[in-house]
């Protein structure tokens, strides 16, 4: 498995009804992937110390998906091992009247990691291309024209220090179908449920079709889209550890020089 094999290609067109959200890559079950997880789950705690002692480049991983689809689940996963210091979630939410009386970006500008630090959006700036446009809460010239003012928006970012990761965690309906069961059925997780899920459910076919045009528009080269297949949890939060791990990797973060010299110091 390698994390390329999940990126959108710039350029290409997206169909996720032709993408397996149940792949694994081969992989039988999560006891056969638990020591490769432990290894790059290691490894990110190494870089993401680097990356908050250098204070120079961010990382901003966004996750996206279908309701149930594992943000909540693949964030815990998969940065369990890194300062939380370092660590920023911001979970965008229905916009407040506040947040309406401003351009849709504004809200999520605010939420940018600043240097040294890792951002991760549960949901983003994509709900403006998402949500709005599956319920008609603007008119389609004005949700259409929100995926080049995204590119632009993301370019920026990755112009200055930020590097952008963008996930969408692929699930199927009938897999959908039995997380949303399960809610309903454990009294522990009642309070992850809402009634309102059920009307979202209702329009599966649109938000797909949505997430095809976001995912087909809104990779770029600057700001990639990474398709995981999260069907299974564990295979999910393997393949986001890798992107996440790979997106450091690149970055290649470096503790910073020291401002003494060190073979003068005596401590007594």
């Amino acid at each position: 498995m390698k994390h390329t094999d999940f990126k959108v290609r710039p350029g290409s067109k997206v169909s996720l009804k032709d993408i397996d959200p149940g792949d694994t890559d081969g992989y039988k079950g999560a006891a056969e992937v638990q020591e490769k997880l432990e290894g790059k789950l290691e490894h990110i705690a190494r870089l993401q110390e680097r990356l908050y002692a250098e204070g120079e480049k961010a990382l901003l991983i966004i996750l996206q998906g279908m309701d149930t689809s594992g943000k909540d689940g693949a964030t815990k996963s998969v940065l369990r091992e890194v300062n939380p210091q370092g660590v920023a979630v911001t979970s965008f939410k229905v916009p407040s009247k506040e947040e309406l009386a401003h351009d849709f970006l504004w809200r999520v500008e605010q939420k940018i990691p600043p240097k040294g630090q890792i951002g991760v959006f549960n949901r983003s700036h994509y709900e403006d291309v998402l949500v709005v446009r599956v319920h008609g809460f603007v008119p389609k010239d004005v949700w259409s024209a929100r995926y080049e003012q995204i590119n632009a928006f993301e370019k920026r970012l990755a112009e200055t220090y930020v590097k952008v990761v963008k996930i969408f965690l692929h699930i199927s309906k009938d897999e959908q179908k039995e997380r949303l069961t399960e809610r309903v059925v454990d009294p522990n997780k009642h309070w992850k449920f809402n009634p309102a899920d059920l009307k979202e459910r209702a329009l599966w076919k649109e938000y797909r079709e949505a997430y095809d045009d976001a995912l087909s528009k809104c990779s770029t080269k600057w700001a990639p889209w990474y398709i995981v297949p999260a069907n299974k949890k564990w295979y999910r939060n393997l393949a986001v550890a890798e992107i996440v791990e790979d997106a450091l990797d690149e970055m290649d973060p470096e503790f910073p020089k020291p401002t003494f010299d060190p073979t003068l110091i005596r401590i007594e």
